[in-house]
Parts: structure tokens; C-alpha cells; sequence
């Protein structure tokens, strides 16, 4: 069986990333608004904390009296091009080691280069057969699509039988391998841990750690 694992939630928990984005955007603004940048990271973690992600950025510049929206795009330019403090879950690297024979795979959604910049920072790239960044080809091949997956078949010549993917998100990780046969896993972490899937949508396997997906597929026996 060849294994593929989503990166976001899956491999690590994603609001690490946003916490450090929020630390060097604070350090960004601290000398325009003549602050101190842990002054201003608080006002940046309560905004976010309070309307999610959207529009922290103007919405903290306009607490401060700050309107300008190219001020705000260089806070998201300095945001996507931090190099991030993130560490992957407890016990992924050795979970990657022992699935040597078995691939392991990533294939994640996002901004090619911010996403490269994540797998860097966790180091986990010597334990892959092969990072995909989905939308290197084009957003169009972002998921649902299987444009990536196909890559993969192709270059190992599984079959759709033969493939698994761990993932989070059952808004768009599952369907379409789902509908080819492949086996899928959820993991229940990350801000999707809860969210009730359409029909269809939910993958055919559930763990509550990433690290248990290869004894869910069989992989391993306790």
C-alpha cells in the first residue's frame, strides 16, 4: 500500500503556523505603530480569537488609527513569507521512518512556496518518497482534484486499490478517492476535528492521532 498524508492538521497542528505568521507580522508593525511588537501580537491574537482569520491585520492597524490597505498587504506578504517555528505532532518523524516501504507521500493545498516553507521548517522532507504542493500545477489541481494522486500512481504504478491517504478536512480531502476505491483516513484534529461531513464526503476510516493511521490500514499491529 502506498501511504499519502495531508500536511495541515495532519502532520502538525496548523494553528502553530498561524501563531507564528501573527509573532512576525507584530515584529513588522511594532516600529510603524510605535509599539512594542508583544503589544502589538497581543492585539493580533484577541482580533484573531474574536473574528477568525479574515481581516485581523485591518482590523488591528484600524485600532490604532491606521488606515492603508498597502500596509495590509505587506503585513499578509510578511505573514507568507516568515520562515516558520512549527514542530510536526509527537511522534510523526518516527511514524514517516517506519513507512519507508510504504512511500510515505504528501500531498497539500496552499501557496506552493509558503507550503515548502512549512515543510521545511518541520523537517520532514528526507522521510518522503515525495512532497506534492497542489497548487504548483495550478489551483485547479488543488483538492478534490486527483491531478497529484495520479502523479503518484504514475510514478509507483499503484493502483487506486493500492492507495491511502490520512487527511483532516472533509470538505475536499476524501471525495474524489473515495469515489475511485482508494482508502481513506480521517484524522480528528485540527479545526475540523468536529465537523459533521456531507454524504460522501468522510473518509472510510477515523483515528484520533495521525500516528494510529498505519495500524488502522493494517500497516502495523499492536
Amino acid at each position: 500500500m502506498i501511504v499519502v498524508f495531508d500536511l495541515d492538521d495532519t502532520l502538525y497542528d496548523e494553528s502553530t503556523y498561524v501563531d507564528s505568521g501573527m509573532h512576525a507580522v507584530a515584529r513588522f508593525l511594532a516600529p510603524t505603530l510605535d509599539r512594542p511588537a508583544s503589544q502589538v501580537l497581543a492585539d493580533l491574537r484577541r482580533v484573531l480569537a474574536r473574528d477568525g482569520r479574515g481581516a485581523v491585520f485591518d482590523t488591528v492597524l484600524a485600532e490604532h488609527g491606521v488606515v492603508d490597505p498597502g500596509l495590509v498587504d505587506a503585513c499578509v506578504v510578511a505573514y507568507r513569507e516568515h520562515v516558520p517555528d512549527i514542530a510536526p505532532y509527537p511522534g510523526v518523524r518516527e511514524m514517516l521512518a517506519s513507512l519507508a516501504a510504504t512511500g510515505p507521500f504528501l500531498v497539500t493545498d496552499g501557496d506552493a512556496e509558503v507550503q515548502q516553507r512549512k515543510i521545511d521548517a518541520l523537517g520532514i522532507e528526507p522521510l518522503l518518497a515525495g512532497a506534492y504542493r497542489t497548487w504548483a500545477y495550478g489551483r485547479d489541481a488543488g483538492k478534490p482534484s486527483l491531478h497529484c494522486f495520479e502523479l503518484i500512481r504514475e510514478r509507483t504504478g499503484a493502483s487506486w486499490a493500492d492507495l491511502a491517504y490520512v487527511a483532516d478536512d472533509p470538505s475536499k480531502d476524501f471525495v474524489s478517492l473515495n469515489a475511485v476505491g482508494a482508502t481513506t483516513v480521517r484524522v480528528h484534529r485540527g479545526r475540523c476535528a468536529d465537523v459533521l461531513a456531507a454524504p460522501g464526503f468522510d473518509a472510510r476510516l477515523h483515528v484520533d492521532d495521525v500516528t494510529q493511521a498505519p495500524t488502522a490500514l493494517g500497516l502495523v499491529h499492536d
